[in-house]
C-alpha cells in the first residue's frame, strides 16, 4: 500500500515547476510506483496560458478548484473548466489551457506513468523518460 501526503511532497523533487511560473505539479505516484499510471496535483495559476501537446501520453483531469479553460487546438472549441469538470486528453490533442480569475487545482493521470522528471519541452511534449 502507497500512503502520502501533500506535506510530503511540497518542496521536494517530486513538486515541479514549470519554468515559466505558469503551473506546479506534485507528483504523487510516479512510474517507479509500478501503478501503471501517474497521478498528480497540478495547480495552474490564475491568468496564465501554456500550450500543451501531450504526444506520448493520455492525461485525464479533474477540477477540484479554481476556474479557466481549454482550447482544442484541432477544433478550435474552447470549454470553460470549474470546479467538478473532468476533460480526458484521449486523441493527443494539441491545446492552451488557460487559468481564469483564480487558480485552479487539478488532479491528473497520466498513461504512460511519468517518471517525475519530465517538463514541458518547446513543442509542449513531455518525453518518454526511462527511470
Amino acid at each position: 500500500m502507497i500512503v502520502k501526503h501533500l506535506n510530503e511532497i511540497v518542496d521536494t523533487q517530486a513538486d515541479v515547476h514549470a519554468e515559466n511560473g505558469n503551473w506546479k505539479s506534485r507528483r504523487f505516484l510516479l512510474k517507479r510506483d509500478g501503478m501503471g499510471f501517474s497521478f498528480h496535483e497540478t495547480i495552474i495559476h490564475a491568468g496564465t496560458e501554456t500550450y500543451i501537446h501531450y504526444a506520448n501520453h493520455l492525461e485525464a483531469v479533474y477540477c477540484v478548484a479554481g476556474n479557466g479553460e481549454i482550447e482544442d487546438l484541432e477544433t478550435g472549441k474552447v470549454h470553460k473548466i470549474t470546479d467538478g469538470t473532468m476533460y480526458a486528453l484521449n486523441g493527443h490533442e494539441r491545446h492552451y489551457l488557460r487559468g481564469g480569475t483564480e487558480d485552479m487545482r487539478m488532479v491528473c493521470v497520466f498513461n504512460p506513468p511519468l517518471t517525475g522528471r519530465e517538463t514541458h519541452d518547446e513543442n509542449g511534449v513531455y518525453p518518454l523518460l526511462e527511470d
